[in-house]
């Protein structure tokens, strides 16, 4: 009896201890700040089931694991780091991978990670110097600390160690009395927004108004992200590369959000809608984030995106989302965790891919010419790439996981995003809940949410309704109930009893959506589909660490495929379900798997380089080959792919006027190749290289692929803003990243040489045709106009009433226009093109 007795009391004492710390662990913004804005649960207060469980323990036992067997340079993760102590150089390194871990440790409540966690943190802790500052003595570095700092907050939550608070008090004192002397700079004037963030979550904590004066002066030195996302003002900061960096513009996305709890202005909410609705636009790619290898890349199909980049986009949106109750910032965040997050990496969670790209058919060593190339950028491998994303990958899972569910300031919950998972935590009245979610979404379209209580209790649950769900519905004990709609967020507040339901159905159509070159992606509900293709995996490397082993993945079976639509969508599709398999992420065992009609495109093939494809080729395409059948399967499922799919019918190309004076804004149908290319004051620019390594950011390219011109009249006005050379290109087919990656004709102004020059790229070499004497002026707007018929190019500047120039070839004879610069910034305006 004594026993029994003491068993219970231990159950309640741990009980209230859990509630106590649940409630205090999830204060809301106090004033002045931005009122009705969510809360994180405590960290462990959710935890993951079915497949999602499997990617945090594959995490567990692949990269996260056994990082520190991988890196054990003291510059790396070795005992000899100096954020342990000891004279390496760790810089962002350690806290990357510490702050992923921490939460990974926590979330699986895993005593091998939380052991592997502790050694940082109490370092951290325990080292603070006499002024506030942490971390390495030696690193005079604002930004390594912040990801440090998230780290600590995470910890804070899942342990209540009362070293952290006062820590971070007494380190954000220090910076309040040293940003005017030592004020951010380059990384951390980039993403001052996470320091921004933790000093909110520590003003909810402690009230100390110093903090709000340290988010402002923040929100002063840091890059103008609100503008910058309001006005697509990426490329608008010169040679300065840090605000066109993607993994800045992903990492940043949180910025307005987060000062707009500061000051709660339109202007603050609206800049991230406006900032994601610039990048989709000019940047977009199907898993639903923009490219950027490492700046800011276009929408072409071969060009990729970051592992940091996505880990980052996540979590700017897991924050948005507790500040403006949106769902569709819920719908984008599903999007990228289901589709971009697992492509990243191998079926094992032991390798990453730097970059992943929509359409890409193999995956081998070899340079792309992209902005910051890498010969292993898309190599399955733990060292792929730059070191960054082995090291801040790591939180992409959890704090998906940590974020699904958070607290409501009127003592509810809000569902953000769905997934099998178990929520413990308290709502009104200090009453505790356990929430079951039991699904296999996003791979089935039904959600049984059963409530778990001690006592009946009244407090709101909201749940996000995504918009592309046609006909939505939500029964509670059976009931249905009224008023659910597609894109809102659905608040159910009533009295909760112990064993109520909730029945969630959100039907999946088979939908396409537009891409780059007039092709289409295949979505069904948050999940994009890619083809399915046989491959084969080469070992090119084995570590000393036991199972890991760098590889390429190979095509063995046609890739090369347009899709057959009816009329322009897919009805004809077929949906095939099967077992849920323990790992959805394996295409051979996808629980959900597309039947499509689709015709192999025989011109379609690898690229120059024989690294990449050729981008996908503009539609509709004719091809004469037979119907097949094909097999589409989750995009996150394959390291090899293709989403981006041609469509198959008869080819609807410009080919009699075109006028694009570029008032509104980047050209529908214009892709860029290599560089970059921005709008502003109603002109198209080439943006500078600085800061740039790729073999493709000299000769970059834009290109109206919807266009077939053969003998025409071609005119556009050209400013050269630093030497090099700019000017048009014509009758262009099969462009790539690469300075002479196309086959065409090219004519330009040459500052530095003061000539004109017509010449052509076949086999990516350059040959000039004819060349003459013509002063160019720097910053001088320079109207140049080309005839074309048969083998025949007159070449006209401002108007001459004579050609300054002519010759004749007879190489190639149609095809689409361009505009191009060699090692030169330039503008463009008034594009004229009239076919004879």
């Amino acid at each position: 009896m004594k026993r029994i007795f003491a068993s219970v009391y231990l159950l309640v004492s741990c009980l209230s201890i859990y509630t106590s710390n649940a409630q205090h662990l999830t204060e809301f913004n106090k004033a002045p700040l931005k009122q009705h804005v969510y809360v994180q649960l405590p960290i462990g207060s959710i935890k993951a089931k079915g497949w999602l469980l499997k990617q945090l323990e594959q995490q567990r036992d692949g990269a996260t694991g056994m990082a520190e067997a991988l890196y054990p340079e003291k510059d790396n993760l070795g005992k000899n780091s100096d954020w342990l102590g000891g004279d390496g150089n760790g810089w962002e390194r350690v806290p990357y991978y510490v702050k992923g871990l921490v939460a990974l440790a926590y979330t699986l409540d895993d005593p091998m990670l939380k052991a592997k966690a502790q050694k940082y943190i109490d370092w951290t802790l325990n080292n603070q110097q006499a002024n506030g500052l942490f971390g390495p003595p030696k690193m005079k570095d604002w930004w390594p600390r912040m990801p440090m700092m998230y780290a600590l907050q995470s910890y804070y939550e899942a342990t209540n160690d009362k070293r952290v608070i006062p820590f971070l008090s007494k380190y954000f004192k220090y910076e309040l009395d040293n940003l005017d002397a030592d004020p951010l700079k380059e990384w951390a004037k980039s993403r001052a927004g996470d320091n921004m963030e933790i000093a909110i979550w520590l003003y909810n904590k402690t009230g100390d108004q110093d903090l709000l004066k340290l988010v402002e002066k923040l929100k002063q030195q840091a890059y103008p992200w609100i503008d910058i996302y309001s006005n697509n003002g990426f490329y608008f900061f010169g040679d300065d590369f840090q605000p066109k960096h993607m993994v800045n513009v992903a990492q940043a996305l949180k910025f307005p959000v987060v000062y707009a709890q500061l000051q709660d202005l339109p202007a603050n909410l609206e800049a991230l809608s406006k900032g994601v609705a610039h990048i989709m636009h000019d940047h977009g790619q199907p898993e639903g984030l923009g490219s950027g290898t490492e700046f800011l890349a276009g929408t072409s199909s071969i060009e990729g995106v970051e592992t940091c980049t996505v880990v980052e986009w996540m979590q700017s949106l897991e924050t948005a989302a507790k500040v403006i109750h949106d769902a569709k910032i819920g719908d984008q965040l599903e999007k990228i965790a289901f589709n971009a997050l697992p492509a990243q990496f191998s079926r094992d969670f032991k390798n990453h891919s730097y970059y992943t790209l929509p359409n890409q058919v193999q995956s081998i060593h070899g340079e792309h010419g992209f902005n910051q190339d890498y010969s292993s950028g898309i190599v399955s491998s733990p060292y792929s790439g730059y070191g960054c994303c082995r090291y801040n990958m790591h939180m992409g899972w959890p704090y998906f996981v940590k974020s699904s569910v958070v607290a409501t300031p009127e003592k509810g919950l809000a569902v953000i995003t769905y997934g099998p998972m178990e929520i413990e935590t308290v709502v009104a009245g200090n009453k505790k809940i356990k929430i079951t979610e039991e699904t296999n979404y996003p791979f089935e379209e039904k959600i049984r949410l059963k409530i778990g209580l001690t006592s009946s209790v009244s407090f709101p649950l909201i749940l996000r309704i995504p918009a592309w769900s046609v006909k939505p519905g939500i029964k509670l004990n059976g009931t249905i109930l009224k008023g659910v709609k597609a894109g809102e967020m659905f608040t159910i507040a009533r009295e909760w009893k112990d064993q109520d339901q909730l029945e969630v159905d959100f039907p999946m159509q088979v939908t396409t959506q537009l891409q780059v070159n007039n092709s289409v992606s295949v979505e069904r509900g948050p999940m994009v589909y890619a083809l399915e293709i046989k491959a084969v995996n080469k070992v090119t490397k084995t570590h000393a660490v036991a199972g890991f082993t760098d590889y390429e993945i190979r095509p063995e079976s046609a890739w090369n495929y347009g899709l057959v639509l009816d009329r322009g969508n897919l009805s004809k599709v077929s949906v095939v379900s099967a077992t849920m398999p323990e790992n959805p992420f394996i295409a051979e065992n996808a629980p959900v798997k597309l039947k499509v009609r689709a015709k192999k495109i025989p011109s379609w093939s690898l690229s120059y380089n024989k690294v990449a494809a050729f981008d996908v080729p503009f539609s509709p395409i004719a091809s004469a080959e037979k119907v097949e059948e094909i097999t589409l399967v989750p995009y996150g499922s394959e390291n090899i792919r293709l989403s981006c799919f041609p469509v198959i019918g008869q080819p609807k190309k410009i080919n009699k006027t075109l006028v694009e004076n570029f008032d509104q804004g980047m050209a529908s149908n214009w892709v860029f190749y290599g560089g970059g290319w921005f709008w502003k004051d109603g002109q198209v620019n080439a943006a500078s290289n600085a800061g740039s390594g790729g073999y493709g950011i000299n000769g970059s390219k834009y290109v109206a692929n919807g266009t077939d011109f053969k003998d025409f009249t071609y005119q556009a006005d050209v400013k050269i803003n630093t030497a090099g050379d700019a000017g048009l290109m014509f009758r262009v087919s099969h462009p790539a990243i690469g300075p002479d990656a196309y086959e065409g004709y090219y004519v330009g102004l040459d500052q530095l040489n003061g000539t004109v020059v017509l010449g052509k790229a076949g086999g990516q070499k350059w040959t000039v045709i004819s060349s003459g004497k013509y002063p160019v002026e720097m910053n001088k707007m320079y109207t140049l106009k080309i005839v074309a018929k048969g083998d025949k190019f007159d070449i006209f500047i401002n108007g001459s009433a004579q050609p300054v120039l002519s010759a004749t070839d007879n190489q190639y004879h149609s095809g689409s226009i361009g505009l191009r610069t060699y090692k030169a910034l330039a503008s463009f305006d008034l594009v004229k093109i009239n076919a004879f």
